[in-house]
């Protein structure tokens, strides 16, 4: 009979195998040093991809922007300021109060693993309608990007993903007495 990989042993006190959740493996169990590692290279990415979605909204914002008389130009640019900043905040509380929800009702390991691969799935039709929205957006690419960036900083801010709660309380939930 062949032994268990050590990746299937189970944990301390428990009869299943620790799950494995997308991103994280299995490093969310004890929360040590390759968990970190893991959650600072997710933050370093997407801090990456929020400079350059704010850049090409920039870019795409001013090829709207040169197009406007010198008095229409400096009012769109106020405007495009104050609603940034309220985009912004909204990205960010939107994020926040849909993590609590998720919090309130976290998914199993099994549904984190399912939505991982249904997201997966549409991405690539998302993308190419994306394309021919972002053009139609231009004049207000700063306020989309704006939400944009607060969403995912309030994302990368959190202190436990929901799948990460959903796998503990599965975990329990199937723990045995030694």
């Amino acid at each position: 009979m062949a032994s268990r990989a050590s990746s299937e042993v189970p944990a301390p006190g428990f009869s299943v195998p620790i799950p494995s959740l997308p991103k994280l493996g299995r490093t969310w169990y004890e929360r040590g040093t390759l968990y970190w590692l893991s959650r600072a290279r997710t933050t370093v990415a997407m801090l990456l991809v929020m400079a350059m979605f704010g850049f090409f909204a920039l870019g795409l914002y001013s090829g709207v922007r040169d197009e406007l008389p010198p008095t229409a130009r400096l009012v769109w640019d106020g405007v495009q300021v104050v609603a940034s900043a309220v985009t912004l905040v909204w990205g960010w509380v939107s994020q926040r109060r849909g993590h609590r929800e998720a919090l309130l009702h976290p998914p199993s390991p099994g549904e984190t693993l399912r939505a991982k691969r249904d997201h997966n799935r549409r991405v690539p039709g998302r993308i190419a309608l994306g394309r021919g929205l972002v053009l139609i957006a231009a004049p207000v690419m700063p306020a989309f990007a704006a939400w944009i960036v607060g969403w995912l900083a309030a994302w990368l801010t959190v202190r436990e993903y929901p799948s990460e709660v959903g796998a503990r309380r599965w975990l329990e939930e199937h723990a045995t007495a030694p």
